[in-house]
């Protein structure tokens, strides 16, 4: 099976990480913490956004950026940043898939950026505005990658079907 990676770097906002860990449980993605975190894991934020998905969850957590660099040496990364030059949806993605989100208040370190310009994608959005919610940003990159891979292992019938539609 495709192996879908989500990964934040320091995140800040327990609600921001309750909601992709969410993200993660509902569609297979595996969840990957670059400390230092802005909060702590028993957060009850962190849990009431994560709501009763936690058991679901394949989740890593790495000491350092570094160490998170070091431990997936090889693997093709792709940057989320505003200030990226490629759409996230022009870009195939592969078999694994690694999307690296940064902090919410900072996004990525500049010089991570700039060794990897080709891997830098962004989302497009209204001119004059800072950046999508980083739960936003996860789940909106997480389900292109699942579309290009033909959401392999979800189930793609709706909930709905229960009910009797007139047309």
């Amino acid at each position: 099976m495709p192996q879908l990676n989500l990964v934040l770097v320091e995140p800040r906002i327990p609600q921001n990480t309750g909601n992709i860990a969410r993200t993660c449980a509902a569609t297979g993605a595996r969840l990957h913490l670059v400390e230092p975190l802005g909060f702590a894991l028993d957060s009850a934020k962190l849990r009431r956004a994560g709501l009763d998905y936690w058991d679901y969850l394949d989740i890593t957590r790495y000491p350092s950026l570094s160490e998170f660099l070091r431990r997936t040496e090889g693997e093709e990364l792709f940057f989320f940043t505003t200030k990226g030059r490629q759409v996230y949806s022009a870009q195939q993605y592969p078999d694994p898939a690694w999307l690296v989100f940064g902090r919410e208040d900072a996004g990525l370190p500049e010089e991570l950026l700039l060794e990897h310009p080709g891997r830098c994608l962004r989302l497009p959005m209204r001119q004059g505005l800072r950046s999508l919610n980083l739960s936003n940003t996860a789940a909106i990159a997480a389900y292109e990658v699942l579309r290009q891979w033909d959401f392999p292992q979800l189930q793609n019938q709706g909930r709905l079907h229960q009910y009797q539609w007139n047309d």
